[in-house]
């Protein structure tokens, strides 16, 4: 099986597995999804420290993983419920409520998960997928789609958050060309390392040097 596939079933697991916590939690009789959960966290080990993914790849697993981080947690809280009772008032709301689009803070380990992954499932699930994401890039001709990448990520992170987009990926590649030259210079490294983050609500691209 291909990287490409796995990462699809991993995809698929995912969702069934959702799914299956959704009836667990609606029937009093009906058991965790113990198995399909054990699936999930085999393929998401498997790849955590994977170096054969490609820029996209990676992107789309650390997505996924944390996807599965925040649901996790979501589920663990609602596992609680459901054998203590209700504590608080909002736990009655927590019971019956899916994951929603801000989502708090991990707040236990997940076990399995990389520390990078679960870290990065704090907060709104946009500055997640931002805070996971980086690249090495030299300056050499070849690493156009590096560049090409990299914009997409931020653009599409900005968008999520609300920012103004500005700027193609002309100018980015430009600026990002610029700056890797200029980081090499002062530091005499090999290459610069970008990475798209979410820093005081707002979705910023950092740059540090790589020997």
């Amino acid at each position: 099986m291909t990287t490409d596939e796995e990462l699809d079933l991993l995809d698929q697991q995912l969702r069934r597995l959702k799914i299956e916590y959704e009836i667990f939690f609606n029937n009093p009789a009906k058991r965790p999804p113990t198995d399909i959960e054990w699936k999930v966290l085999s393929i998401i080990r498997k790849f955590s420290d994977s170096p054969r993914m490609s820029f996209s790849q990676r992107y789309k697993y650390n997505s996924m993983a944390q996807r599965y981080a925040i649901q996790s947690d979501l589920w663990r809280k609602k596992m609680r419920i459901r054998e203590e009772g209700y504590r608080r008032p909002q736990d009655a709301i927590l019971s019956v409520q899916g994951v929603r689009g801000v989502v708090e803070q991990v707040k236990h380990p997940v076990y399995g998960l990389p520390n990078h992954v679960q870290t990065a499932a704090t907060g709104t699930a946009a500055a997640a997928a931002a805070q996971s994401f980086s690249v090495r890039y030299s300056g050499a001709a070849g690493e156009r789609d590096q560049i090409q990448f990299l914009y997409k990520i931020l653009t599409e992170a900005k968008k999520k958050s609300g920012e103004k987009v500005s700027g193609n990926l002309d100018s980015f590649a430009t600026f990002v060309k610029k700056k890797t030259s200029e980081i090499r210079k002062q530091h005499s490294c090999e290459a610069v390392e970008y990475s798209v983050e979410m820093q005081d609500g707002q979705v910023k691209l950092k740059a540090k040097a790589k020997v």
